[in-house]
């Protein structure tokens, strides 16, 4: 074996544990089925402005050691996550807050008179939600339900809400306050540098095989290895042999646009269903920068095998229980180490992921 570890892709997830291993004098190679390292956090650098190539990443954590970790290697601005939304001629905050509230009745003014307008729509709903749409009105109210979240939802999913699930939405953050920062977190930005120069530090010294697809030539890579940490697709690395996972998938238009600061603000969310994309990302506001062009990306969502491109597990129990089949198969495999969000078919925060790789590399190296 020439190496210690293989480590099929070069995301926030494999670059962690290689940078961990490397300071641990193991030897390492990294492939990477795309032409750039980085995963989805790769963004380029245009006119100026660092644009997210696979749409916004903010990051934001409570997590004091992954705070630690990740400042060793950027310094982050002051970036606060404050989107609006817009639903045909008109504006709304978010996360729902008090702002919101008022927007969408004038008369509401105080926390009191708006949990009272909520609570007076949820009771709609009797017992036991048995589908996203019940689950969302029955925690919101139907008006939210139906201006922020119905339209929305259904774009991104490609399904309509009544024939979603409940799990989907466990939960909705609602702010009793005048308050839009969509993050809770106490820390959160962007950094200032951009995410490439974090991937290029934890990646310093680490020989990386780009335009390399570990599952098209298994067999010859693991032979490298003694063992193989994987972060691609479960369902791919078994050869799709019980069947294939599903994923909702993501198309984006980056688009140049003269004149600068188009939109105001960084993210505006499409909650009108006639409208194809669900966001606009202007990137030159999470630098605050400002030029004389602006870089604006539409996300159009889309099914899985028109981009080829996995970004969000559909986790119905079908999936989940496909997802398990897998996950036992690969259980079995000695060698085999898994991590990141398509090997664990979960939607991770960036702050996650970095937890959850720190937490393999102390249990192989410790």
């Amino acid at each position: 074996m020439q190496y210690d570890y293989l480590i099929v892709g070069s995301g926030l997830f494999g670059a962690i544990f290689a940078h961990e291993a490397v300071k641990e004098k193991k030897r390492v190679l990294v492939v990477e089925r795309r032409g750039h390292t980085g995963g989805n956090i790769h963004s380029e650098r245009l006119d100026g402005i660092d644009v997210h190539t696979y749409g916004a990443h903010i990051f934001h954590t409570s997590d004091e050691t992954v705070w630690r970790y990740i400042n060793q290697f950027t310094t982050f601005n002051h970036y606060q996550n404050c989107p609006i939304a817009r639903y045909h001629d008109r504006i709304y905050n978010l996360p729902f807050n008090m702002n919101t509230f008022h927007q969408m009745w004038n008369d509401v003014y105080t926390p009191a008179e708006a949990k009272a307008r909520i609570e007076e729509q949820r009771t709609e709903i009797h017992g036991r939600p048995t589908n996203l749409e019940e689950q969302a009105i029955s925690l919101v109210g139907r008006d939210i339900y139906e201006t922020l979240i119905k339209g929305y939802t259904e774009k991104q999913w490609g399904r309509v809400c009544s024939e979603l699930p409940v799990s989907i939405i466990t939960r909705l953050p609602i702010r009793w306050r005048y308050d839009n920062n969509y993050f809770n977190d106490p820390h959160q930005g962007i950094p200032m540098a951009g995410y490439n120069t974090i991937i290029d530090q934890l990646l310093d010294g680490v020989p990386v095989l780009l335009d390399t697809d570990f599952n098209e030539n298994r067999a010859h890579l693991s032979s490298l290895a003694d063992k193989v940490l994987y972060t691609g697709a479960l369902d791919a690395y078994f050869d799709y042999s019980m069947g294939k996972l599903e994923y909702r998938s993501v198309r984006f238009d980056h688009q140049r646009l003269e004149g600068g600061n188009q939109q105001g603000v960084a993210v505006i969310n499409y909650t009108d269903a006639s409208i194809p994309y669900t966001r606009s990302i202007e990137h030159a506001h999470f630098t605050f920068t400002e030029t004389d062009v602006s870089w604006v990306s539409y996300e159009y969502p889309e099914e899985y095998h028109q981009t080829g491109e996995p970004y969000y597990p559909i986790a119905d129990e079908r999936n989940l229980s496909l997802y398990r089949r897998y996950r036992s198969l690969a259980d079995g495999e000695r060698r085999l180490l898994l991590g990141g969000r398509l090997a664990e078919y979960a939607y991770l925060d960036m702050d996650k992921t970095i937890a959850r790789a720190l937490q393999l590399s102390k249990q192989e190296f410790s």
